[in-house]
């Protein structure tokens, strides 16, 4: 696969899903954490939101180191295809949060129509805070390509 189509599919990928599993740690813990959160992408740029007293964020807050995973739950190992990235993650705010917030609302209309939305998201979204992910390195896997097959798609283009 060429390396512009395996950037143009892994970013197709990314803008066709919705949840990434956020793996974060601190020192001093025996294990990292995983955490589900929803997501929406600008380039390779993840943008998330999440209660600051969630454990994956008070992590962040002291080490913004990051790895990720992007994938379904798949049944056939050669449909399998994916995204696995590391990278730094930090809470944003002024333009940085406007820009995630409507795009954000863009992929996810409830929120992009808070106005609208039911009293419990309302109430849900004064609660949560924004942030980036900057991956520093990612890689596309996609069996139907071969088995075990990944490219490492060069972040440095963007």
């Amino acid at each position: 696969m060429m390396k512009d189509e395996a950037r143009d599919r892994a970013l197709r990928y990314l803008h066709s899903h919705h949840v990434v599993t956020l793996a974060t740690a601190v020192a001093g813990s025996a294990f990292p954490w995983a955490s589900a959160v929803f997501y929406v992408n600008d380039g390779f740029t993840l943008y998330f939101l999440s209660s600051p007293t969630s454990r994956h964020c008070l992590n962040l807050s002291e080490n913004a180191h990051v790895a990720a995973t992007i994938q379904e739950d798949y049944d056939d190992w050669p449909k399998i295809k994916g995204v696995q990235l590391e990278g730094l993650a930090n809470e944003i705010s002024g333009d940085e949060e406007r820009t995630a917030r409507k795009l954000y609302g863009e992929k996810f209309p409830i929120i992009g129509k808070l106005g609208q939305a039911p009293a419990v998201i309302v109430k849900a979204m004064a609660k949560v805070r924004w942030y980036k992910m900057v991956p520093s390195r990612l890689y596309f896997i996609d069996n139907s390509a071969g088995f075990g097959h990944r490219d490492e798609i060069a972040l440095h283009t963007e």
